[in-house]
C-alpha cells in the first residue's frame, strides 16, 4: 500500500506545565445575635487533585492494508478532561469520514485497481507550549487517497485552561485583520527569504505572491514557559510553493506592534521577545 508517512513538525517551543486551582464556594456562617456577632471565617478553597494524563494513540489497520487510520495526542492534553473529550470527538469524526470514503471507493473503483481503494489518515498532536493558563498544540496530518503520493498538512488547537475551552489564536487579538496587519510585513519577508533559498533564484509564476498570514496554521509558542513570546506559521504544500518544495515554517517574535493588538483581557499572557 502506498501510504504517506507523517513529516515531523518543528515545534516553536516547549515549556513547563501548570494548571490553575479550582475553588469551592463559601460555607454558610452560623447566625449570632448582632451584639455578639463575630466575622465569619472564610474557608480556604478546596483544591482538587490534578488529573494524571497519559499519551493517547489510536491505530486501526496496518502496513499493507488498504485502510489505515492513526490519531494521537499527548499526556498534557489527556490530563485535561474536556480537552481529551474534544480530541476524542475529533478523532471519531474524521475516522468516520475517512472510512466512509474508503467504503465508497471499494464500491466505485474497478476491481483491478488496488491503489484506487487505498485510504490512510494519520494525525499526531504535539505540545507547542504548556503555560499556566494555556496549552498550545499543533498537529501534523498525513493522508493518502490513491494516486502517485499522499498529501499532508497541519492543524492547531489553543486551550484556555481558565475558561475550559478551545480558542482560535486570532480570538486573542482585536480582530483577524488586526493580527494580519501586525505581522504581515515580517511574515512575507521571512517567507520570501526562505523561498529564495530553496529556489536558488528560480522564479515560479504560480508561487511568487505572499498571502495573509492567517491562511497558514497559526500557533503560539513560548521560550520561558510562562508567556507567549513567539508566533509560528505552519504552511502546507501548494500554499507557499509546489509540492516538491515541501512544508514551509515561519517563526516571528512577539513585538510591541503585535502586543498592541492583543485584547486587554489576554495581554498578561504575552510578553515581547528578548
Amino acid at each position: 500500500m502506498n501510504r504517506y508517512v507523517l513529516l515531523p513538525v518543528v515545534l516553536v517551543a516547549m515549556s513547563a506545565c501548570g494548571a490553575p486551582a479550582s475553588g469551592a464556594g463559601d460555607a454558610a456562617a452560623t447566625a449570632r445575635p448582632a451584639s455578639d456577632a463575630t466575622p465569619a471565617t472564610k474557608p480556604k478553597p478546596a483544591t482538587a487533585p490534578p488529573r494524571s494524563g497519559k499519551a493517547v494513540s489510536f491505530k486501526e489497520g496496518a502496513d499493507g492494508d488498504s485502510w489505515f487510520f492513526s490519531y494521537s495526542w499527548p499526556a498534557q492534553a489527556n490530563a485535561i478532561a474536556p480537552l481529551d473529550a474534544l480530541l476524542k470527538a475529533r478523532k471519531d469524526k474524521v475516522r468516520a469520514e475517512v472510512r466512509a470514503d474508503w467504503q465508497a471507493a471499494k464500491t466505485d473503483c474497478p476491481p483491478d485497481s488496488g491503489a484506487c481503494t487505498n485510504r490512510s489518515y494519520e494525525e499526531d498532536w504535539q505540545v507547542v507550549a504548556d503555560l499556566p493558563d494555556w496549552l498550545s498544540l499543533s498537529s501534523a496530518i498525513g493522508t493518502y487517497s490513491g494516486g502517485a503520493h499522499g498529501n499532508h498538512g497541519f492543524d492547531a488547537l489553543l486551550w484556555d485552561k481558565r475558561a475550559g475551552k478551545a480558542r482560535a489564536v486570532t480570538d486573542l487579538f482585536a480582530s483577524k485583520g488586526a493580527f494580519n496587519d501586525a505581522v504581515r510585513a515580517e511574515f512575507c519577508a521571512a517567507l520570501n527569504k526562505e523561498r529564495a533559498q530553496r529556489r536558488e533564484g528560480e522564479a515560479l509564476e504560480l508561487f511568487e505572491d505572499c498571502f495573509d498570514p492567517t491562511d497558514a496554521v497559526v500557533i503560539l509558542g513560548s521560550s520561558n514557559g510562562k508567556d507567549f513570546d513567539r508566533i509560528g506559521f505552519l504552511i502546507a504544500p501548494y500554499l507557499a510553493g509546489p509540492y516538491v518544495e515541501g512544508d514551509y515554517e515561519v517563526t516571528l517574535p512577539v513585538t510591541a506592534k503585535v502586543l498592541a493588538q492583543v485584547k486587554p483581557q489576554y495581554r498578561a499572557s504575552f510578553v515581547t521577545a528578548k
